[in-house]
């Protein structure tokens, strides 16, 4: 049976770029990937993952466990890094946690056991034992988008400090005066961090955020939406809402929708994490963009460098405020040719 070392002599290269080519890794020439897929043909060479693994104590799988598969941010999460890992030569196994704990410590322990190199992580809440035990024990780890503050394993995210207080600063110069939040789990690091930012924002320009205009939701569409009708039922309801991220923001569309309301002529709306879908809704919605699949890709590259001994650094990627017209804007005027 044919070896790596057999097709590398075959096409008059380095093993490192067969086995850079077998796992389709995008730095090798046109002309090197050719000789080698030519070689593999001809030996008939084929890879033996199982057996590779016994001897190299390496399985070349990654385990992610996201927050929740049914939303876009994180299935665009999970996609950026597969592509990664797969360039990288590394396959991925993918657990969705649904916003539970249980579940997610469901996920973890099964990837552990079955010996994936290393795992990413977006926590769903500050405390997970099983997960401080697998870092404890040298489980290479990195934590996604969210992180266990305290704990020393790398963590890739955005900053959306200064994307929020840009959305203040639009949401007070379009008029709005009466502004809230429905947050995110108290329990996770991102539904903290939203709220204090936005409620600092507030604050450079003298408003307040009353405890009428924090509404507790959990990431999730039906949240927003009860969150949103006790918004409504207020004697002197919020002129704008900002919704801690897109699903809760959908949930609030259909409850002002429901009410037979327009927005923004009767709420402004505004979102964290930007999707594909709110181009497509009436109106547009205004949102906070991150940098998902950047974030995916850095992700994979820190495990890696924490899987094959390096020491994997932390990042931290800027997120950006996009103007739509959810808030009041004025639509933007239609270019004509003047030819």
């Amino acid at each position: 049976m044919a070896s790596i070392k057999d097709v590398a002599a075959e096409a008059g290269v380095s093993v490192a770029t067969v086995s850079r080519v077998l796992n389709d890794h995008p730095s090798v020439s046109a002309d090197a990937r050719t000789r080698v897929l030519a070689a593999v043909e001809t030996l008939g060479y084929r890879p033996n993952a199982v057996a590779r693994s016994l001897r190299t104590d390496q399985t070349h799988t990654l385990g992610l466990v996201i927050s929740d598969v049914m939303n876009p941010y994180f299935t665009e999460l999970a996609r950026s890094v597969e592509e990664e890992a797969r360039a990288l030569g590394y396959s991925v196994i993918i657990g969705n946690a649904d916003e539970r704990p249980d579940l997610q410590d469901h996920h973890v322990r099964t990837l552990l056991d079955r010996r994936i190199d290393g795992l990413l992580v977006s926590p769903t809440d500050g405390g997970s034992p099983l997960m401080l035990d697998a870092v404890r024990a040298g489980t290479p780890m990195v934590f996604v988008d969210r992180w266990i503050p305290g704990v020393d394993v790398p963590v890739v995210r955005a900053d959306g400090r200064s994307a929020v207080r840009d959305l203040v600063a639009h949401l007070h110069g379009l008029g709005h005066r009466r502004l809230a939040i429905i947050a995110g789990p108290a329990a996770t690091t991102t539904g903290r961090e939203r709220v204090e930012v936005f409620r600092e924002a507030l604050g450079a320009y003298g408003l307040e955020l009353p405890d009428a205009y924090i509404g507790q939701g959990d990431f999730q569409a039906e949240s927003g939406r009860l969150v949103t009708e006790g918004f409504l039922d207020l004697a002197e309801p919020p002129e704008a809402v900002f919704a801690a991220d897109n699903l809760m923001a959908l949930g609030a569309l259909d409850a002002v929708r429901a009410r037979g309301l327009r927005v923004p002529d009767d709420l402004a709306l505004a979102a964290f994490d930007d999707i594909r879908w709110f181009v497509h809704t009436d109106p547009p919605v205004t949102a906070i963009a991150q940098p998902t699949g950047e974030l995916g890709r850095a992700a994979v590259r820190a495990l890696v460098d924490r899987i094959e001994g390096r020491p994997g650094e932390s990042v931290t990627l800027p997120a950006r405020l996009v103007v739509r017209r959810s808030c009041g804007e004025n639509p933007t005027p239609v270019q004509r040719s003047t030819t």
